[in-house]
């Protein structure tokens, strides 16, 4: 199993944060140049259990996914686990941590398993690159939109 993590810190209400994250409609507004992002069932409102369906493209290729609210902890936790994405095994964590001076930490774990075995490992180094710049694009548009804009 592997894992990426990404850390930023963010001038804001840890409430404002996990709220943020919970409104699915705003993964189309961090989603990077080069993605297409579309929700499926766009009337999608978080909860532990239900299942949100999206369709991602990139590269011309579109990409089905499923993935299930796992645990919703407000105002700390949002985690997420497909049930049907490119992957063998993805659990994406949204950590919501209060720090000192109006700072929250904004945390995200994710743990897969690429498909096809051995020969899915060999593409492990591409992964990890296309992780680390989704999620730094994620992190730079989420602490623009919390600080800067205060729209939420």
């Amino acid at each position: 199993m592997k894992r990426y993590e990404k850390n930023s810190l963010l001038k804001c209400d840890i409430q404002d944060l996990f709220d943020f994250h919970l409104d699915v409609k705003n993964l189309k507004n961090i989603t990077p140049p080069g993605m297409e992002v579309t929700l499926l069932n766009e009337d999608f409102i978080p909860k532990e259990g239900e299942i949100l369906k999206l369709k991602t493209v990139k590269n011309f290729i579109p990409i089905m996914w499923e993935v299930k609210i796992n645990k919703l902890q407000s105002p700390n936790l949002l985690e997420d686990l497909a049930i049907k994405s490119p992957f063998k095994y993805w659990k994406h964590s949204h950590i919501f941590i209060q720090k000192e001076n109006g700072f929250c930490e904004l945390k995200d774990v994710v743990e897969y398993e690429a498909p096809f075995g051995v020969i899915g490992s060999m593409l492990d180094f591409f992964i990890s690159y296309e992780l680390g710049k989704m999620f730094d694009y994620r992190h730079k548009i989420t602490k623009h939109i919390i600080e800067d804009t205060k729209i939420i």
